[in-house]
């Protein structure tokens, strides 16, 4: 009997562990030029860094080829009309909110204050203090697309690829080709990101192990503070920004819609893909939630691809963890870019390994944030993946409730009933 091989995620926790063994180890020995020199840095430099810049190197092809895509494929939503804007302006709506919870929360709990990383940084991070929110907003405008490529500037290749993927789908037909080639780029990025994520095991390793042989165990505090204040965000935004929703505009009951929606809130939490759950999530909306299936085979799948509000959480959180952990002080335009960012980017998000990562990379970009810092979460991102996957899937269907409502489209007795059984598969 052949043993099944180790996931990428396994192989991550398990570089995670040896890091922090291999960190500590190296921390409690006394200093020597071998040590600090030729191991911390570098062996561990030269491989973490390696690591940082094949991240760093996919984030503004992917961003732009996965956003012309995702705004290509809004033709249905012209067709749809008032359903379509509906759908598109909630989910974006909801995403803002969640990030601003997760900078509002963060700003609060202050994850990483007491743990100091500003000396092993490769790089000092640069934040403009003084920007007015009209010149933000000025500047999401390129002038010059190839600029803000070649220069990173990711809130301008963001709007320039949105731009070109409605104009793309407002072309329809004739567009097709084009619309074919960004699909099968698409296809060679998802690629080239797996190749990638081969090397995440050792470059967490490397990374880890570097900062607990700096740092010792000042790093555990901050990273549980990290990670219960997102799972904090993401019950908050759950009960009270979809609850709050569902209740408002519908007057259903909220616990009533979670017991009905529980089976493939528990698929989501277990694949941890709001994708590969999307077959059980149509299936639940209209059998057990009452939704008719022309609005769930609409609103459900634009969901699946455009609405990220727990990741958004993650990275909102993510960027006040690492922003404090190197000693930096982000002013209001940088948290507005940071909002704008993730919000813009969700439309593109994608539902594969690795991708959110560099998402996050892609935020921390934006406000001149070094990316060594996603090193230190990504051990403990998969149990926070599979916890935001759910609250991801939970918005979908919140917004196709009150979608079907609105347009007459809503069976309550479906929606009341308690004696049905539903095959999750």
């Amino acid at each position: 009997m052949t043993k099944k091989p180790l996931g990428v995620t396994t192989k991550i926790l398990i570089g995670l562990i040896l890091g922090i063994i291999t960190g500590i180890i190296l921390y409690m020995l006394p200093a020597s030029g071998f040590k600090s020199d030729v191991i911390i840095n570098g062996a561990f430099l030269l491989v973490g860094q390696v690591f940082l810049r094949a991240i760093m190197m996919m984030v503004v092809p992917l961003v732009f080829i996965s956003l012309v895509n995702g705004s290509a494929g809004m033709g249905d939503v012209k067709k749809l009309g008032r359903i379509g804007i509906r759908t598109v302006l909630f989910y974006l709506v909801t995403t803002a909110v969640a990030i601003s919870i997760a900078l509002s929360l963060a700003s609060i709990v202050d994850p990483g204050v007491g743990l100091d990383l500003s000396n092993i940084v490769t790089k000092e991070p640069t934040i403009n203090e003084g920007v007015p929110l009209v010149e933000v907003l000025i500047d999401m405008i390129p002038r010059n697309p190839i600029a803000a490529m070649s220069d990173g500037s990711m809130l301008q290749i963001i709007v320039f690829a949105v731009f070109m993927g409605v104009g793309l789908s407002a072309m329809g037909e004739k567009a097709k080709p084009i619309v074919n080639t960004f699909e099968l780029l698409n296809d060679l990025m998802m690629k080239m990101v797996g190749y990638v994520m081969l090397l995440a095991p050792y470059g967490v390793f490397a990374l880890i192990a570097r900062t607990f042989a700096t740092e010792g165990f000042d790093v555990m505090v901050p990273l549980a503070k990290y990670m219960l204040t997102v799972i904090a965000a993401l019950i908050i935004h759950a009960i009270v920004t979809y609850g709050g929703m569902l209740k408002g505009f519908t007057g259903l009951s909220p616990i009533k819609f979670l017991k009905n929606f529980v089976p493939a809130i528990s698929v989501a939490f277990s694949t941890a893909s709001s994708g590969a759950t999307l077959p059980v999530t149509m299936e639940i909306a209209e059998e057990r939630l009452g939704v008719s299936k022309n609005i769930g085979s609409f609103t459900l799948p634009l969901g699946a691809t455009i609405n990220m509000d727990g990741t958004a959480i993650m990275q909102g959180v993510a960027t006040i963890f690492i922003a404090q952990v190197y000693g930096v002080d982000l002013s209001f335009s940088a948290i507005l870019t940071v909002i704008l960012t993730a919000t813009l980017a969700s439309i593109g998000t994608a539902g594969v390994p690795g991708v959110g990562l560099i998402m996050l990379s892609m935020v921390l970009q934006s406000v001149g944030l070094p990316v060594e810092g996603i090193a230190l979460i990504m051990g403990i991102d998969r149990i926070l993946d599979m916890s935001r996957t759910a609250i991801n899937i939970t918005g979908d269907a919140v917004c196709t409730l009150i979608i079907a409502k609105a347009e007459g489209e809503f069976d309550q007795e479906v929606f009341d009933a308690d004696n049905r059984e539903t095959t999750v598969a």
